[in-house]
């Protein structure tokens, strides 16, 4: 019997049928075949229908999973608007934003590749947040050692220790002015939808004061550029194209990218 190493004679030497790397990539396309083919044999034979109602349960715990699958499915849709607004990506973007707005190189680097630059490390920077509420949460609830309202409390612990480190007192007390609280005790006290958005508008705030020094050596380019345009009676050339290569020279030899996103990992620690 031949095997899938077997070979043949063509006169002269024998020539190898299948080797172990080829002979995988047949398997492996054979199953991805059957994957496809079969749906579309069955959809040939049968069609589908589609049901739409509602069945008693019999016990309460089918009816608990229901609404936990329910409320699984909320988060997932409003995910975004809890990355924005619970991390460290909303003064990642706003930097790099401006930072581009200070290099005056248009569309360069592109959104897409900014904003994936931003996930990412927001990804890096919040990896212990998450990974606590991992182990301390997560896990738990799906080894079915705690129950899922004791889940949410947990998950919530290390983001709001990382969002009040984050957070300025000033901002803290004008939200919870705002929301009727008077002289809370601790941190406990304070609900999360009150930390919430005082912890954006201090991520704002820092944002802007990185950007305004980022533009600060880009500006002092601008002008002495300017300034000797104009002596030399060239008005009609514009500053900004002669100042542009001025400022990629300045950002490349002292390793800008390096520099800026260091310092921005480093402010979050």
């Amino acid at each position: 019997m031949a095997t899938p190493y077997s070979s043949y004679n063509n006169g002269h030497r024998k020539i190898p049928l299948c080797g172990p790397v080829s002979c995988g990539i047949v398997i492996i396309a054979a199953m991805l075949l059957a994957f496809i083919i079969a749906p579309c044999q069955s959809w040939a034979v049968t069609v589908p229908s589609l049901k739409l109602g509602l069945e008693g349960a019999e016990n309460p715990t089918k009816v608990a999973t229901a609404l936990e699958i329910i409320a699984l499915l909320t988060v997932l849709s409003i995910a975004p608007s809890i990355l924005l607004m619970t991390t460290s990506f909303t003064r990642l973007v706003i930097v790099f934003g401006f930072l581009r707005q200070a290099l005056g190189t248009q569309q360069t680097p592109p959104n897409q590749i900014l904003l994936g630059l931003a996930l990412f490390l927001t990804f890096f920077i919040m990896q212990p947040v998450w990974s606590q509420a991992n182990s301390t949460a997560i896990k738990p609830y799906l080894d079915q050692q705690i129950s899922f309202d004791e889940a949410a409390k947990r998950v919530q612990i290390p983001v709001r220790e990382f969002m009040f480190k984050q957070t300025r007192e000033s901002d803290l007390a004008l939200f919870t002015r705002l929301a009727k609280i008077e002289n809370p005790k601790d941190k406990d006290a304070i609900p999360t939808l009150v930390l919430i958005p005082a912890f954006m508008i201090s991520e704002l705030k820092t944002a802007f004061e990185i950007g305004f020094v980022l533009f600060l050596p880009f500006l002092i380019i601008d002008m002495v550029v300017s300034s000797v345009l104009l002596s030399m009676g060239m008005m009609m050339l514009p500053p900004v194209l002669i100042s542009l290569p001025f400022k990629l020279l300045l950002f490349v030899l002292v390793d800008g990218w390096n520099l800026l996103i260091g310092s921005l990992v480093k402010s979050f620690f």
